[in-house]
Protein backbone atom coordinates (compact mmCIF):
# COMPACT_ATOMS: atom_id res chain seq x y z
CA UNK A 1 0.00 0.00 0.00
CA UNK A 2 1.12 3.55 -1.14
CA UNK A 3 1.64 6.30 1.81
CA UNK A 4 -0.01 9.76 1.41
CA UNK A 5 1.87 12.74 -0.06
CA UNK A 6 3.21 15.08 2.66
CA UNK A 7 1.24 18.07 3.70
CA UNK A 8 4.44 19.91 2.55
CA UNK A 9 4.07 19.18 -0.75
CA UNK A 10 0.40 18.87 -1.40
CA UNK A 11 0.80 23.07 -0.02
CA UNK A 12 3.67 23.41 -2.82
CA UNK A 13 1.53 21.99 -5.25
CA UNK A 14 -1.23 24.63 -4.02
CA UNK A 15 0.64 26.92 -4.07
CA UNK A 16 1.92 26.42 -7.92
CA UNK A 17 -2.07 25.91 -8.91
CA UNK A 18 -2.62 30.06 -6.99
CA UNK A 19 0.16 31.31 -8.58
CA UNK A 20 -1.12 30.39 -12.29
CA UNK A 21 -0.20 27.15 -13.23
CA UNK A 22 -2.72 24.49 -14.46
CA UNK A 23 -3.05 21.36 -12.60
CA UNK A 24 -1.36 19.22 -15.22
CA UNK A 25 1.83 22.06 -15.34
CA UNK A 26 1.95 21.34 -11.16
CA UNK A 27 1.53 18.22 -11.19
CA UNK A 28 4.34 17.32 -13.69
CA UNK A 29 7.07 19.97 -11.65
CA UNK A 30 5.84 18.29 -8.66
CA UNK A 31 6.00 14.96 -9.77
CA UNK A 32 2.39 14.26 -8.60
CA UNK A 33 -0.88 12.89 -10.71
CA UNK A 34 -3.26 15.61 -11.79
CA UNK A 35 -6.08 13.99 -10.25
CA UNK A 36 -4.41 14.69 -6.82
CA UNK A 37 -4.28 18.36 -7.18
CA UNK A 38 -8.03 17.96 -8.12
CA UNK A 39 -8.71 16.27 -4.69
CA UNK A 40 -6.48 18.70 -2.91
CA UNK A 41 -7.93 21.28 -4.30
CA UNK A 42 -11.33 20.12 -3.53
CA UNK A 43 -10.47 19.21 0.09
CA UNK A 44 -8.49 22.83 0.70
CA UNK A 45 -11.67 24.68 -0.68
CA UNK A 46 -13.81 21.94 1.17
CA UNK A 47 -12.52 21.59 4.85
CA UNK A 48 -9.76 24.32 4.84
CA UNK A 49 -7.25 21.68 5.28
CA UNK A 50 -5.05 19.38 2.80
CA UNK A 51 -3.75 16.75 5.10
CA UNK A 52 -4.74 12.96 4.44
CA UNK A 53 -7.02 11.17 5.67
CA UNK A 54 -6.36 7.96 7.15
CA UNK A 55 -5.18 4.99 5.35
CA UNK A 56 -5.91 1.32 5.86
CA UNK A 57 -7.97 0.06 8.59
CA UNK A 58 -11.13 -1.92 8.87
CA UNK A 59 -14.01 0.21 7.88
CA UNK A 60 -16.35 -2.40 7.12
CA UNK A 61 -17.38 -4.66 10.13
CA UNK A 62 -18.41 -2.01 12.73
CA UNK A 63 -21.79 -2.12 12.10
CA UNK A 64 -21.84 -5.90 12.30
CA UNK A 65 -19.73 -6.27 15.42
CA UNK A 66 -22.00 -3.72 17.03
CA UNK A 67 -24.55 -6.34 16.65
CA UNK A 68 -22.28 -9.54 17.82
CA UNK A 69 -24.72 -10.31 20.59
CA UNK A 70 -27.55 -10.72 18.35
CA UNK A 71 -25.10 -12.56 15.60
CA UNK A 72 -23.90 -14.81 19.07
CA UNK A 73 -27.50 -15.55 20.05
CA UNK A 74 -28.81 -16.69 16.88
CA UNK A 75 -25.61 -19.22 16.12
CA UNK A 76 -26.28 -20.80 19.59
CA UNK A 77 -30.07 -21.13 19.66
CA UNK A 78 -29.22 -23.04 15.72
CA UNK A 79 -25.36 -24.33 15.87
CA UNK A 80 -25.75 -25.44 12.66
CA UNK A 81 -27.34 -22.32 11.34
CA UNK A 82 -26.28 -21.27 7.32
CA UNK A 83 -24.58 -18.24 6.73
CA UNK A 84 -28.09 -17.38 4.33
CA UNK A 85 -30.32 -18.30 7.42
CA UNK A 86 -28.44 -16.42 9.55
CA UNK A 87 -28.65 -13.17 7.28
CA UNK A 88 -31.92 -13.36 6.98
CA UNK A 89 -32.26 -13.73 10.44
CA UNK A 90 -30.74 -10.17 10.91
CA UNK A 91 -32.53 -9.04 8.15
CA UNK A 92 -35.79 -9.71 10.04
CA UNK A 93 -34.81 -7.84 13.09
CA UNK A 94 -33.79 -4.65 11.14
CA UNK A 95 -29.76 -5.43 10.42
CA UNK A 96 -29.38 -5.85 7.29
CA UNK A 97 -25.96 -7.59 6.16
CA UNK A 98 -24.42 -8.70 3.08
CA UNK A 99 -23.10 -12.83 3.19
CA UNK A 100 -19.39 -12.04 3.17
CA UNK A 101 -19.58 -9.22 6.29
CA UNK A 102 -21.25 -12.22 8.41
CA UNK A 103 -18.59 -14.23 6.44
CA UNK A 104 -15.84 -12.09 8.25
CA UNK A 105 -17.32 -11.99 11.38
Amino acid sequence: MSKAVSVDLRTRVLAAVAAGATYREAAARFGVSAASVSRWRTLAREKGDVRPGPLGGDRRSGRVEAQAALVLGLVAETPDITMEELRVAMASRGHAFGYGTLQRF
